[in-house]
């Protein structure tokens, strides 16, 4: 199984498939299914994981669609 990330304009980062989620210590976070939404605003109450706060301020964010990623050897 692959897994893909979608970034929802205005709205969580939307993971979908085989992963693994880790704090930043690197234990473990269950997940409890294939398919999360993790916060991008940072107003979560259940940070990693998306509670549709984002809605209550208006967070502003893209989609990504017009990011090219590094070529290799820049950072």
């Amino acid at each position: 199984m692959t897994t893909s990330i979608t970034p929802y304009e205005d709205g969580p980062l939307i993971v979908r498939g085989d992963f693994v989620l880790q704090t930043p210590d690197g234990e473990t976070i269950d997940p409890g299914r294939d398919t999360v939404a993790l916060c991008r605003c940072g107003k979560s109450a259940v940070k990693p994981f998306c509670d549709g706060t984002h809605k209550t301020f208006r967070f502003k964010a893209g989609t990504g669609a017009g990011f090219h990623a590094p070529r290799a050897g820049q950072t």
